[in-house]
């Protein structure tokens, strides 16, 4: 029973609750999360990490007036639970259901969409300033995990934001996790940080203690204060911080609410940037998730007891194939090296990284860094092989252009969780990544239609000389094969059926579709060919031309955008060799943002499952035969 907490539905039911009745809150909070996570699956660890400090600051501030702004996102389900979305988190990152990540459109209290790290002090620091400018009067809080705060964006805003006397107020919850564990040397300074003391006690003991030296002692502490060697520099933790601008304060322990309440009721009152440095536990009150942090960030639904999955499959992922592929072939080849942006899990390079740790690079949650960090390698004679989420490979675009393909180099992007991501939603489907970078010069771009393709891609790739982007979805690779297996030519795909009223032209996962597709066909009487293009740059033009002399009408299928995607691609082709006449309909997602879903879901709902497009082109082809006969 949550009996207190079936009683809260806004912040202002627990702002006159003593300290006590705020602790039995937490509790009855980490069991709801448990209880509701473990049947839905979501971000557990973080949640469970943070419950205390979300209390605190609803606590403390009056949200929605003041602005609380989550970085990435996935930790404020505590946030949701008190701002009255409590009974929703049965459809927690369901279609149609409650998002896993703050969304202005969901309540007054998310003001601002978050899924990408990094972005909330600047965020912070634009509603601070539209505040001034406005001449009104509330805070601004930006909440910022310690793995974020790798991110350059988060030090171009922090840099930006201690130049001047704005109030903001940035929270630094120090978990010492982001979803795998923290690298670099900012990781290192936070790690000592956590074992000095508190600042603020020290530096007030030591005003105080000058304050009473009779006749000199106030401008002593001024003078001290202002000096190089001053009171800060000999008990500042976070003189980091400080440099840039900011009063710190802290470390905080994140599950102390009197400290807590404390500390952000004094922050309030303060003028200027202030940095309070939280340190709390990933998977607080949980021993599974405390003991084993990165297994229970994002969880599918599991056993509350045992903290196993409820659903095991032993089928293999695209990740999967590709990290026991890059071992493969760094057996072969010592020139290969292996670059992720904090996901060496998530990317499938993990067995990489035990295998040859020399030759991985875990660069933090820096997607730029580690494009240009890439081109530096290949500069330098190796061949580095770039792992990351296609929606994480947007943050890195203009590196792409700047410092890979402009200089021709042997890059390689393996470019992971294209195409529907699902209960992640609008932040994290891979939709646009054929759009971003099949224009680019000088970059080849492929996708695989299985998992053995996958690794015939991943060879050819490691061994081109030029910049090469192979994207693949999330989950279980296709173990499908065909009749025709052909090996990889550049710029070439293959036919895997021949008909001669339909012409489809797929690519990647679309391509398994397309053969559903093709076997739906049949029973109308439709005789379809299949086209695995395998190139969306360069696209075989010389097969597509081929395929619109010999068939009524030609179709494309992907998982991306179709503006600027693998269909812009097709149709460019058909008006190249003078074919724009030809009958062509693209398949693909429409100027839009995909929500949350299962794949299966949105792909039936944006009409790209393998039935919905089967009566598609029936309609489509039926109508030209018809204008055909009738003219």
């Amino acid at each position: 029973m949550n009996r207190g907490l079936d009683k809260i539905s806004s912040p202002t039911d627990f702002k006159h609750y003593n300290v006590e009745q705020l602790k039995i809150l937490s509790q009855e909070i980490r069991d709801f999360l448990l209880t509701s996570v473990s049947q839905t699956g979501g971000h557990l660890g973080s949640n469970l990490g943070v419950v205390e400090l979300t209390l605190a600051l609803h606590y403390c501030f009056d949200s929605p007036q003041d602005k609380l702004i989550w970085d990435v996102g996935h930790q404020a389900y505590v946030h949701k639970i008190v701002t009255g979305r409590k009974d929703l988190f049965s459809t927690l990152r369901q279609l149609d259901g409650l998002s896993g990540f703050p969304k202005t459109s969901e309540s007054c209290h998310d003001v601002f969409n978050t899924g990408h790290s990094s972005t909330s002090i600047s965020a912070g620091l634009g509603f601070a300033k539209a505040r001034d400018l406005a001449k009104e009067k509330y805070s601004v809080i930006s909440i910022i995990g310690d793995g974020s705060l790798t991110g350059g964006m988060a030090f171009e805003a922090l840099n930006n934001a201690g130049q001047g006397n704005t109030n903001l107020i940035v929270i630094l919850n120090d978990n010492q996790m982001s979803i795998s564990q923290n690298v670099g040397g900012l990781s290192q300074y936070l790690s000592e940080l956590r074992a000095e003391p508190i600042y603020l006690e020290i530096k007030d003991d030591v005003e105080q203690l000058l304050n009473k030296i009779p006749g000199i002692g106030p401008s002593l502490v001024r003078t001290v204060g202002k000096a190089k060697g001053g009171i800060k520099y000999l008990l500042v933790p976070g003189i980091l911080f400080e440099e840039l601008g900011f009063t710190y304060l802290g470390p905080i322990d994140g599950h102390d609410l009197p400290s807590l309440i404390n500390v952000f009721k004094r922050a309030k009152k303060m003028k200027g940037p202030v940095f309070i440095h939280v340190k709390t536990i990933k998977g607080k009150g949980y021993q599974p998730a405390e003991v084993k942090p990165c297994g229970y960030h994002g969880i599918g639904p599991f056993q509350l007891e045992t903290g196993r999955p409820l659903i095991t499959t032993k089928k293999e992922t695209y990740s999967d194939v590709f990290g026991k592929t890059m071992v493969q072939l760094g057996k072969k080849d010592h020139k290969l090296v292996a670059i992720t942006a904090a996901m060496p899990e998530g990317t499938g390079l993990q067995l990489f990284a035990k295998t040859y740790p020399e030759r991985f690079f875990d660069v933090g949650i820096a997607e730029q860094h580690a494009v240009t960090f890439a081109a530096g390698l290949a500069a330098g004679g190796y061949k580095p092989v770039v792992a990351i989420y296609s929606s994480f490979l947007q943050r890195s675009y203009d590196q792409i252009i700047h410092d890979v393909c402009l200089q021709n180099l042997p890059v390689v992007f393996a470019i992971d969780r294209a195409g529907i991501v699902g209960a992640d939603g609008e932040t994290h489907q891979g939709i646009f990544d054929l759009s971003y970078l099949s224009h680019i010069p000088n970059l080849t771009v492929m996708a695989p239609k299985n998992k053995s393709e996958l690794v015939e891609m991943l060879t050819f790739a490691t061994n081109f000389n030029g910049p090469i982007a192979i994207r693949y979805p999330r989950g279980a690779a296709s173990e499908i094969s065909t009749e025709v297996d052909t090996p990889i030519v550049y710029g070439q795909g293959e036919m895997l059926y021949i008909g001669k009223s339909v012409g489809i032209i797929a690519i990647g996962a679309m391509v398994d579709i397309g053969r559903q597709v093709v076997e739906n066909l049949k029973k109308y009487g439709i005789q379809a060919s299949l086209f695995n293009a395998r190139f969306v740059k360069p696209i075989d033009e010389k097969q597509i031309a081929d395929m619109a002399t010999r068939h009524d009408y030609l179709f494309s299928l992907e998982d991306n955008l179709v503006s600027g995607g693998f269909g812009m691609k097709v149709m460019e082709t058909l008006i190249k060799y003078k074919m724009s006449h030809i009958p062509f309909h693209p398949f693909g997602f429409f100027d839009q943002f995909i929500e949350q879903g299962s794949p299966d879901e949105l792909y039936q709902k944006y009409q790209l499952d393998a039935n919905s497009i089967t009566e598609q082109i029936i309609t489509q082809y039926e109508q030209v035969k018809g204008k055909v006969a009738n003219g």
